[in-house]
């Protein structure tokens, strides 16, 4: 079973820096889950439960159906990141950390591979102070980077740095497209 794994996805990391840029500052809503974290830790939702724009919780119950958001039409370079995906895709948002802003170690339950629903994280911005830590290990990911982690186990984030940490998260249903790229990904891993 892989719990992590940098997978090979083309993506175009100018392109969604340049998205997030042009983003206005109303956009961004607080997290929904206050008891995980402290500082600043807010999101846009980009693919919700009936395209809602606020929507950051990905509800696995809600009745609307994934659609995307009016954000999602103003970021090219996200939209055609995700056109790149060839599996039926669930919630998409960005999540940003604020400066001195910690997540704390929790598990987000039934996003695991054994699940059949994955959690894509795709780095916009960040700096070489984060702390991803994963299952008691330290990740690094790099802004373009595409990494699958099974958050079903535990995973906690700090930015002690002076910027802005920002991450594209991809919630997607596994499917053989995306079995592959995950393979593939591992095979790649020294």
């Amino acid at each position: 079973m892989i719990s992590r794994v940098r997978i090979p996805l083309p993506v175009d990391a100018a392109g969604l820096a340049a998205d997030v840029a042009g983003l206005s500052a109303r956009e961004w809503v607080p997290h929904f889950n206050t008891a995980y974290y402290e500082g600043e830790w807010s999101g846009v939702a980009l693919r919700s439960s009936g395209g809602a724009p606020l929507a950051l919780y990905p509800d696995p119950s809600a009745d609307a159906g994934w659609q995307d958001t009016e954000a999602l039409g103003r970021c090219p370079a996200i939209a055609a990141t995700l056109a790149g995906f060839e599996c039926d895709l669930q919630s998409v948002r960005l999540l940003a950390l604020g400066p001195a802003a910690r997540i704390r170690t929790h598990r987000d339950y039934r996003l695991g591979y054994e699940n059949g629903e994955l959690r894509i994280h795709i780095p916009v911005t960040t700096n070489p102070d984060v702390e991803f830590v994963h299952d008691g290990e330290r990740v690094a990911m790099a802004p373009g980077e595409a990494w699958y982690l099974d958050f079903n186990l535990p995973h906690s984030v700090a930015n002690p740095g002076t910027s802005r940490r920002v991450h594209l998260l991809i919630d997607c249903v596994l499917n053989p497209w995306l079995d592959r790229l995950l393979s593939e990904g591992a095979r790649a891993q020294p």
